[in-house]
């Protein structure tokens, strides 16, 4: 049986939900569509920076702005009540979708970054002083790494960074090291974006817990990819993006325990997230609420429920089983083409993602030539600059898939990285 023997859907028929992955490129950025050099077949290996939308979550956006329209909360008028339910219910989609007890664990922001940030600036500000430490490891994304780093310059908390083995895993050991009685918080991505390395929360958690430490778990690569239970990995915060799995952009989620977030005070302030105001002084709304200032993204948020709704249809243990698929097949058939260094662990042991370079060849230059081949990748730091200094190179390329994505894309990669390679020689 071959590799598309082993798909566990349908994938043709999904991918008839999203029209762009018919596309044609080449041609003028300008004009795309209507040069005569659009005629590459598009192959989309970007999904690790933003996957696509479907027809029915596009719809479901559609249908908010030309049925119900209208500003949440307070309104007592048909459409903005309409509107605030459905607002409210893609708070309790979320909510099931990553086993939180209910809506109020729930806060919606515009992404990844920004839920990072919220908890570093209400919590964070707050509660860290000279003495306390944050954990950290080396292959944060710099949402995390930045945001904590800036935090720690602010109150005199100590960072510090779990080391990363030479097969592209934490040292474990060095974890328990570092965890101690003075930590407070230990913020660690899920899956790197990076390394593809999947990474033990669960373990993290207890060693946290045991001294009484937070525990912030980057969700931006795994919720999209894969069951996501917040229970089950013994986070304290969650915090993941709409966009990385088939929603809009401006949507994203933080996560967070009902008592922890309730004893926070909020991060931004203005309309909706009070429940009274006077001349001298104010008091919060209840959960989530209050961390929501100003009008909210409705769109996005109903959007994301929509997405929600899509992938749950799929089975996001179904999802997970693709993408392992595609990303040990691409390692193998990579590594089988000598001069390429893939970074991470063993291609069975990965989230769907796989970086590399080939000898010769920058990381920039090669996905300009992909590029002419029709294949859509990434090529950068991944912003994670400090890991990719450890590994001692400027730059990598990225090749990220989703449940869209097929065998043939892979070969199509593979085949094109073949040429660049000899086109260097």
């Amino acid at each position: 049986m071959g590799v598309q023997g082993q798909y566990p859907f349908d994938v043709e028929a999904l991918r008839a939900d999203f029209p762009i992955l018919d596309r044609k490129v080449g041609g003028d950025p300008e004009t795309p569509g209507e040069g005569e050099g659009d005629d590459t077949p598009l192959v989309y290996l970007d999904n690790a920076a933003t996957s696509h939308t479907p027809d029915p979550v596009v719809d479901a956006i559609s249908d908010y702005y030309r049925s119900y329209n209208a500003n949440v909360h307070r309104g007592i008028h048909q459409l903005s009540q309409e509107a605030s339910v459905a607002y409210e219910e893609a708070h309790d989609a979320v909510a099931d979708f990553v086993g939180a007890a209910g809506r109020e664990e729930i806060v919606f922001t515009k992404n990844t970054t920004e839920a990072m940030n919220l908890v570093a600036y209400a919590w964070g500000l707050e509660e860290l002083g000279p003495g306390d430490n944050v954990v950290l490891s080396e292959m944060e994304h710099h949402a995390s790494l930045v945001t904590w780093q800036q935090i720690g310059k602010r109150t005199g908390a100590d960072v510090r960074f779990i080391d990363v083995t030479d097969g592209g895993r934490l040292d474990m050991d060095h974890a328990a090291t570092l965890i101690d009685d003075d930590t407070e918080m230990v913020s660690v991505v899920h899956v790197s974006n990076t390394l593809g390395t999947i990474n033990p929360i669960g373990e993290l958690a207890d060693l946290a817990h045991d001294h009484d430490a937070y525990v912030f778990a980057d969700g931006a690569q795994s919720v999209p990819t894969r069951p996501v239970d917040v229970g089950d990995l013994g986070v304290d915060f969650l915090a993941f993006s709409g966009h990385k799995m088939c929603g809009p952009t401006g949507i994203g989620v933080l996560y967070g325990r009902e008592e922890v977030l309730d004893e926070m005070s909020p991060y931004l302030y203005g309309g909706d997230m009070i429940r009274r105001v006077s001349f001298e002084d104010s008091t919060w709304e209840d959960l989530p609420w209050k961390f929501e200032a100003g009008t909210p993204s409705i769109a996005q948020g109903i959007g994301l429920a929509a997405a929600i709704e899509y992938v749950e249809e799929i089975g996001m243990d179904r999802i997970e089983a693709h993408e392992d698929l595609l990303a040990e097949y691409a390692y193998d058939e990579l590594a089988a083409l000598g001069g390429v260094e893939i970074y991470g662990p063993p291609g069975d042991d990965r989230g769907g993602l796989v970086a590399f370079n080939v000898d010769g060849v920058h990381a920039h230059d090669l996905s300009s030539i992909l590029n002419d081949y029709g294949v859509a990748i990434r090529a950068g730091d991944h912003c994670t600059q400090p890991l990719h200094e450890e590994m001692g190179v400027a730059a990598s390329a990225r090749a990220s898939f989703y449940f869209y994505n097929t065998v043939e894309e892979v070969d199509a990669l593979v085949d094109a990285v073949r040429e660049a390679r000899d086109l260097f020689a």
